[in-house]
């Protein structure tokens, strides 16, 4: 049988209050959402000012990285690059906006963290820096 780890709650939690203090600190809305490896919503935040659309965003942002393996944004691209729709996973939830990563221990992807609210870029600077705490 094997033996694989786990994101535990606590785990996302510690990536959920790391990227509240960040966006305390610029004085931001957004919404982080903490996914376990199959892209299923561990943890979530609502910041004050985040916009509503960003809810549903963070949460597909983290289901997209976490079930394919990669960040959102590069299956995004790679959709683009080969003129391929998303839709053509059979699942509504995939999205192709950056801001969605996985998180690894080892080699194997544990988790994904999404970020929205922000620009692309900074959704996706939050979520690298919340997969980082746990991640390697």
């Amino acid at each position: 049988m094997a033996n694989r780890p786990v994101l535990s709650h606590h785990d996302a939690m510690r990536v959920i209050e790391l990227i509240r203090t960040e966006l305390d600190q610029r004085s931001v809305g957004a919404a982080v959402a903490v996914s376990d490896e199959h892209g299923e919503l561990i943890a979530l935040l609502r910041t004050d000012g985040c916009p509503l659309p960003s809810i549903n965003n963070a949460i597909n942002k983290a289901y997209t990285a976490a079930r394919e393996r990669a960040p959102s944004g590069t299956v995004g691209r790679r959709a683009r690059e080969e003129q391929w729709a998303l839709t053509n996973f059979g699942d509504l939830r995939y999205t192709g906006w950056g801001g969605g990563v996985p998180i690894y221990h080892g080699s194997d992807v544990v988790g994904a963290v999404g970020v929205s609210g922000l620009t692309e870029a900074e959704d996706t600077a939050l979520a690298e820096m919340g997969a980082r705490l746990i991640g390697n």
